[in-house]
Parts: C-alpha cells; sequence; structure tokens
C-alpha cells in the first residue's frame, strides 16, 4: 500500500521574517479518508543497539544510530497500517525539518533513474533524518547519503532550517536531488511541483545536488533550454494538472505576500525565490496555510461562477492533516530556540497553538488520538475537526466570529510566549525542560477551553438556524 500526499509549503529566511527567525511551514495533506494523528516528543538516546524501522507500505528496512537527539514528531495514529509519517518536528539541536512535499518528475528523467520501489519514502523519512543531524545544511547532506544508499520511491521534498539557514531539498527521481538555501531575505512557496529553477554549481554555499547529476543531464540529453541549467525545467512537469492543481496555490501565497504580483495562476515561470517590502509574521503564514482564494473569483465559498469556484486546488483544505510553522529563534540560551505552531483541524478555522519543543512531553490530548471521532474522548485532533466542520457548515454566519476567535487567541498566544521566555531567563537544563513542558500544558489548557466555548456558542446558534422552523400568527 502507498499514500500519496499533496502539500503546500512556505519557507522564509531570517532577515525576511518580523522577528528575524527562520520560519519552515507546511500543510500536511492527504489524498486518503481521515487519517487522524497525533503529536509528541521522542525522548534521546544513547548506545542502543538493535533499533530498527520497517515501513508497512512499501518494505523499506533499516537500522538506526546507536545515538539520537531528542525530537518533537506528528505521526500517524494507525502507523502499525498507514505507515509513522511523522512529518515535522525540532531536535534538541534546534533543527527543524518538515517532510514531505509531494513533488512529481518528468518520464524523461525518471526514465533514466527510474524510482526504487523498496527506497526511503516519507512514512520513515523524518526517523532516519530528524534525530541525527546538527544543522539545517547536515540535513540536506544527511538525507542526500541516505538516498544515494538506498534510493528514493517518491518525488520528495524537504524542508530543514536552524536559527540561520532555511534549505529546500527537492529529490525528484530514484537517486538525483538538488537543494537551494533560501536568501535571508526572501521568501519561498513550492505546491507539489519542481520548484528550483536556475542552479549555479559554483556557489556552493547557496546550493548542494546529488552526485553526479550534471553528467547525468548531460549524457541523456536532458536539458531543454539552450542556456543555463534550470531544474525545474530539466526535471520537472508543466501539464494541466499542474496548472489547476499546483501552480495556483504558489500564486495566490505571493498575492498575499506581494499584492503587486500580476494574476498569472497557471503560469509555469513562477519565481521559487521570491522578496517583498514587508516583514513576514507567523500569523501571515497562518492565513496563506489557511486559504483558499480568498477575495477572488476562485474562492470555493464565495460568490463567482461554477467554473471559477471550482478551477483550482485552494491550499486550505479538510483533508489538511496537520499544519505547522517551525520557527528557530536565535535566542541566548538555545533550550528557548524552537517552537513549533500546530494546527490540527482546518487551517481556516482552528489555531496554529505554539508549543516549546524543548520539553519532555505533549498535553495527554495531543499524544492520544482515537482513530474515530468520539465525543466523549479528550481528543485535541478531534476537538478541532469539530470546531472546524462547525464552523464551514454556516460559513457566512459563524466565519467572523470565528475569526475575532482566533484573532483574539493569537494575542494570548504571543502574551504567553513572551512571559514564559522572560520567566525562564534564568533557568538551563532539566529546570528548563521542565518549566517548558508545563508551559506546553498551560497553553493546551487554554486553547482547548477558548475552542469548547466557540463550540458551544456555534451549536446554540446553529439550533436556531434550522430550517425547520415556521412562523405563527402569535394571536392564533
Amino acid at each position: 500500500m502507498t499514500t500519496e500526499s499533496a502539500c503546500t509549503s512556505i519557507l522564509v529566511g531570517k532577515n525576511a521574517s518580523l522577528d528575524g527567525t527562520t520560519l519552515i511551514a507546511r500543510n500536511d495533506d492527504t489524498f486518503l479518508p481521515l487519517t487522524p494523528q497525533r503529536f509528541y516528543m521522542h525522548p534521546a538516546w544513547k548506545g542502543q543497539k538493535g533499533l530498527h524501522v520497517k515501513s508497512p507500505l512499501n518494505g523499506f528496512e533499516a537500522d538506526l544510530p546507536e545515538n539520537g537527539y531528542r525530537y518533537n514528531a506528528v505521526p500517524n495514529v494507525d502507523n502499525a497500517h498507514l505507515g509513522d509519517y511523522e512529518e515535522s518536528g525540532i531536535n534538541e539541536k534546534n533543527v527543524a525539518m518538515s517532510a514531505t512535499e509531494s513533488t512529481y518528475g518528468n518520464e524523461r528523467t525518471l526514465a533514466i533513474d527510474p524510482l526504487v520501489k523498496d527506497g526511503l519514502d516519507e512514512d520513515l523519512i523524518v526517523n532516519m533524518t530528524l534525530p541525527f543531524i546538527e544543522s539545517a545544511r547536515h540535513g540536506v547532506e544527511y538525507l542526500g547519503q541516505l538516498i544515494k544508499q538506498y534510493g528514493s520511491p517518491a518525488g520528495n521534498s524537504v524542508l530543514f532550517s536552524d536559527k540561520d539557514n532555511v534549505w529546500y531539498m527537492e529529490i525528484v527521481t530514484g537517486h538525483h536531488w538538488v537543494a537551494q538555501r533560501i536568501p535571508d531575505d526572501a521568501y519561498a512557496v513550492a505546491a507539489n511541483q519542481v520548484a528550483i529553477q536556475q542552479v549555479d554549481f559554483n556557489d556552493t554555499d547557496n546550493f548542494a545536488w546529488s552526485a553526479g547529476i550534471q553528467e547525468f543531464v548531460a549524457d541523456n540529453h536532458l536539458n531543454p533550454d539552450k542556456t543555463g541549467w534550470n531544474f525545474r525545467h530539466i526535471f520537472g512537469t508543466m501539464n494541466e494538472k499542474d496548472r489547476h492543481y499546483n501552480t495556483p496555490r504558489v500564486w495566490y501565497a505571493h498575492h498575499i505576500l506581494n499584492p503587486e504580483v500580476p494574476e498569472e495562476p497557471e503560469s509555469a515561470e513562477l519565481p521559487f525565490i521570491m522578496y517583498t517590502d514587508h516583514k513576514i509574521a507567523v500569523e501571515d503564514i497562518a492565513q496563506i496555510l489557511g486559504s483558499h482564494y480568498n477575495e477572488t473569483r476562485f474562492d470555493p465559498l464565495g460568490h463567482g461562477s461554477d467554473a471559477d469556484r471550482l478551477r483550482y486546488r485552494p491550499i486550505g483544505l479538510n483533508r489538511t492533516q496537520n499544519s505547522h510553522v517551525l520557527q528557530v529563534r536565535d535566542t541566548e540560551d538555545e533550550g528557548l530556540a524552537g517552537l513549533m505552531w500546530l494546527n490540527l483541524g482546518y487551517p481556516e478555522f482552528s489555531p496554529y497553538v505554539p508549543f516549546y519543543t524543548n520539553a519532555n512531553d505533549t498535553d495527554p490530548s495531543y499524544e492520544t488520538t482515537p482513530l474515530k471521532m468520539d465525543v466523549d474522548a479528550d481528543s485535541a485532533y478531534w476537538l478541532f475537526r469539530t470546531q472546524s466542520m462547525l464552523t464551514e457548515s454556516h460559513y457566512s454566519k459563524f466565519i467572523q466570529q470565528n475569526r475575532d476567535f482566533l484573532t483574539e487567541l493569537y494575542r494570548q498566544y504571543r502574551q504567553h510566549v513572551a512571559a514564559t521566555d522572560a520567566a525562564a531567563a534564568e533557568l538551563t537544563g532539566k529546570e528548563l525542560t521542565a518549566f517548558l513542558t508545563d508551559a506546553n500544558h498551560k497553553i493546551v489548557a487554554t486553547t482547548k477551553a477558548g475552542v469548547k466555548d466557540q463550540i458551544n456558542q456555534m451549536i446554540m446558534e446553529g439550533i436556531n438556524l434550522s430550517q425547520l422552523t415556521f412562523n405563527m400568527d402569535k394571536n392564533l
């Protein structure tokens, strides 16, 4: 069994962000029915021999190193059948990883370097990489060696960051890949299509690639351009599906951050590296990841024609299993550097809750998720799904109160992070980890109380919105 994802990724250099931090973000989408996920902290390990992973999907298996760093992850609950898919996290070295953005190579390149059926795929790519890397660049190099050793069974693009650097790595064929460092003052968006464009093989500070890729392209006559070496042109696709499923999402993200860009949702040449004259905040990324061509004729919840409203796939979906923004801050105490803003509902309607990643555990409502909805279960995943479903069910009636609710939550989140940073300034080591773990539990309690209150309000209002009513003359 294999699964297919359809994600949207955003990467922001430290000088392009509002507070000088690096940001990598992604919607983890799926074509499957609901695949509940949980959030947990994987402890570090030292000197443990015999650690082994095996995929129930394609049979890939490998031994793990004896030593690994602590990291957090958001895996499938039913991992025995659907695979782990740990998806995203920040390790104790404050290296962030989000994996993967499904990316598709063209038939010319795949004919010569086909995908490896039992290679390292998305379901185990985080397990095999994040616990063992010490920088974003190291992540690219480490994963590159794994792909060289095991091959890849799918096109997978991976996001890495640390406090100074943001890298995007595109694995497109069985063994070949290119990675690009996002400039400090730039951002980038990718949506299931090869994104990297011109590669400068003389600039090893900002580009990395698989061994022999230049010879592979030259010997097999794969470069369609008379000049330059454009990775997107050589390895990527540009077909009708791309024009309706992929490029419109990139265009709309550009439209939000650069309103001056022309309306070219089907362009094959949308830039990968983008610059904007204003700084990008976590809330801006949340807006993009939850968007559906808002305030355009392409909005499926808007008032355009059926042809326009259904023309393009939006960014935020009901089948987004989790959405996350991984923030690595350049703090005096590295124990405070990592923040994971995690959303387990529909990205438009549910909050991105800030978790300090220097923690020992997560709240039980996040760590334990039932496979099916249970109204009696204390489950963050199903709580946010309920809130999202109710909001969309009476969209025009509920959307403003939902936005007001989220705005107030983000105010509280910012206040919480500032207060926690200040209170933790003198703490170190285990004492700091324990303090931040407790802070995570407190923000979960605040969030759950607010979401439950909003659900109660929507149910009460929804009862009065029923069509099964009749206004009688009060005198009868």
